[in-house]
């Protein structure tokens, strides 16, 4: 379907795909994947997969269960699983001479504007080499919990950052259904959401959340930040043989079709930030400014949450709380709660010290 027309696909792979439940690897599965990653290949692809699985591949090679593991623990099992993780890779991709590398990203690799530039030039120079980088967030210093559904949006993350044209996202389920079809047999699948607000909106993705293991949340969310950057998103089945095959043969999974995008690349990254550190409550007043392309001032702001340092990423809301914008601030939060509701030029006298006179500049700023 679309697959023929994209450059650039970053595929994800959950670690259910890899470990079935009784801790087996799934090899024969991984060859099927790695046959579809070098017909992709032979069309003049350039592929990214991120892949799951470290901590459950370390919880197999020490014997550890899974369940109730505490962070520190799970972080120790990650690194020795890492390892395990891309040898698997190695063994099976060298047999179809496809080169491997490996990259691991935190949070700040991507929400750190100078970062995330460092990380495309790498992404790009490994399709110079004709290597295919392998991807997964770094559990082993990962601060907040390690949860499912994570690399759900660390890959949309990736999708964003190298410009990628289509994501696909291998599940335990063919896509998004209307409703749980392991409870109800009527369930339909979706086919095509072209429009994230509209189509869904009458779908309780919560009541679906009981299957796929990032649940479907992590999914959609990854779907939103895919749309805004311009990039088709796939959620397929990916526990059948040669999955990405059957993406293009059988078509029986959820396409999120983008609505082509004319930001500009660095909007693109803020629009696509996975964890804003604040918000920013304004007025109507500044609320019409923004909309006619005008900077926030301190003047319109109402009330500040969250902690957080200039540059960070925060949303802005309207007075009814419904998120407006995003953007970055060009103060801290210690500052806006200061200066709110002043005019520019008094910023000086209140703080002390001579700064910018917008709180979030118009060039740092995307409407929602």
């Amino acid at each position: 379907m679309h697959l023929k027309n994209s450059k650039i696909i970053v595929i994800k792979i959950g670690s259910s795909l890899l470990v079935n439940h009784n801790k087996k690897i799934r090899k024969k599965w991984l060859s099927s994947f790695a046959k579809d990653i070098q017909k992709l290949k032979f069309r003049n692809k350039k592929v990214i997969i991120v892949s799951s699985g470290a901590i459950a591949l370390g919880c197999k090679k020490m014997n550890y269960n899974k369940t109730n593991l505490k962070l520190d623990k799970s972080q120790a099992i990650a690194s020795v699983g890492q390892i395990e993780l891309m040898n698997l890779f190695s063994q099976t991709f060298s047999k179809f001479k496809l080169n491997i590398s490996q990259i691991l990203l935190t949070l700040e690799d991507t929400e750190e504007r100078r970062r995330s530039i460092n990380a495309k030039r790498t992404f790009e120079n490994l399709f110079k080499l004709d290597y295919i980088p392998i991807v997964n967030e770094n559990d082993t210093i990962a601060t907040s919990e390690i949860k499912y559904g994570d690399n759900d949006r660390l890959a949309s993350r990736v999708a964003q950052i190298t410009n990628a044209d289509t994501l696909i996202l291998l599940s335990d389920v063919d896509g998004l259904f209307t409703k749980n079809p392991k409870i109800y047999k009527n369930a339909k699948l979706i086919k095509k959401v072209k429009d994230l607000n509209k189509d869904i909106k009458n779908i309780n993705i919560k009541g679906t959340t009981e299957f796929g293991s990032g649940g479907m949340n992590t999914k959609i969310e990854a779907a939103k930040i895919c749309n805004l950057a311009g990039c088709n998103m796939v959620i397929a089945n990916g526990l059948h043989l040669n999955p990405i095959s059957l993406i293009e043969k059988k078509h029986n999974c959820t396409w999120f079709l983008s609505k082509v995008t004319k930001l500009h690349a660095r909007k693109k990254w803020i629009i696509s930030s996975v964890s804003p550190k604040g918000e920013l409550i304004i007025d109507d007043g500044a609320k019409k400014a923004l909309i006619n392309r005008k900077s926030l001032l301190a003047a319109g702001i109402k009330k500040v949450s969250g902690k957080f340092n200039k540059g960070d990423h925060i949303k802005i809301l309207d007075n009814k709380r419904k998120e407006f914008a995003r953007g970055l601030s060009s103060f801290s939060s210690e500052e806006i709660n200061k200066i709110m509701g002043h005019h520019s030029n008094e910023i000086q006298k209140i703080l002390g010290y001579v700064s910018k006179s917008e709180v979030v500049h118009k060039d740092d700023m995307v409407e929602v």
